[in-house]
């Protein structure tokens, strides 16, 4: 039988190289040049971003077989304090600057933030608004009893700038402060409260809650910030999954959960 010479290895080499060149993406979602991310992305989020980033991870799992995505949401604050004592995540969004600054000032962030979303103050109310509540000067009637978030996290610390710009005082009828927006916006939803100030995101996101817009709430836009963090157990993952935060897909997601875009 005649035998086929066999082609030089530097050959065969380049032609391997160049099918696998063929094969990489760069698509948003996708493994970008090449990557590829495997194992578990533990995310650490603003409690306002829980239904959005949600969807998010369920996109990105399905744009990463195999992949898992851990969410930890809860107040920024809090979050920003168990990454700077090495709690493991591999990404951080918070919902303020501020909170954000904790973390890079620690050392504790791989490069700098990216704002990615904003986000604006209503007031949460019952369904049908029965206390007939218009603006920020009704949360001070004295049959009006207001949730607040307390001024550590952001939505407390953006609730008090909203509060001064429109000179109104609600403490005396605040009848708790929370830890986070969730805890706030769910003293409306239980009847506990009549009102609380929150992000419009979750009114949008809420059942059995209406929103009240106010002029105020300019005053007290939140800019959201994220960013991979320096000791992640999974580097590969926290960069891929801010890219995809940031791209067209991620960013459809959290303009229809009712975040403004920078």
């Amino acid at each position: 039988m005649p035998r086929i010479p066999l082609a030089p290895v530097a050959l065969i080499t380049a032609a391997l190289l160049a099918v696998a060149g063929c094969g990489t993406t760069d698509r948003p979602g996708g493994d970008r040049d090449g990557t590829t991310v495997t194992g578990t992305v533990t995310v650490f989020a603003a409690a306002s971003l829980t239904s959005a980033f949600t969807t998010i991870g369920t996109q990105f799992e399905a744009a990463h077989p195999g992949v898992v995505v851990r969410f930890n949401f809860a107040g920024s604050s809090g979050l920003a304090t168990q990454i700077t004592e090495g709690a493991p995540a591999d990404v951080f969004a918070a919902a303020d600057p501020a909170t954000m600054a904790r973390v890079t000032e620690a050392g504790a962030a791989e490069g700098p933030p990216t704002t990615f979303v904003r986000n604006q103050l209503v007031v949460a109310v019952a369904p049908g608004n029965p206390k007939r509540i218009t603006g920020l000067a009704d949360l001070t009637r004295p049959d009006v009893q207001v949730a607040l978030c307390a001024e550590q996290v952001p939505c407390g610390a953006a609730a008090r700038r909203a509060l001064a710009a429109a000179d109104v005082d609600v403490e005396v009828t605040a009848v708790t402060l929370e830890r986070d927006v969730k805890g706030a916006l769910a003293k409306v939803t239980l009847g506990e409260v009549d009102a609380a100030l929150v992000y419009r995101t979750d009114v949008r996101a809420a059942e059995k809650v209406d929103g009240v817009e106010f002029p105020e709430s300019g005053a007290a836009i939140n800019d959201y910030p994220i960013v991979g963090l320096a000791d992640a157990p999974n580097p590969t993952g926290a960069r891929e999954f801010v890219a995809y935060v940031l791209s067209e897909p991620g960013r459809t997601v959290l303009t229809r959960a009712g975040f403004q875009t920078p």
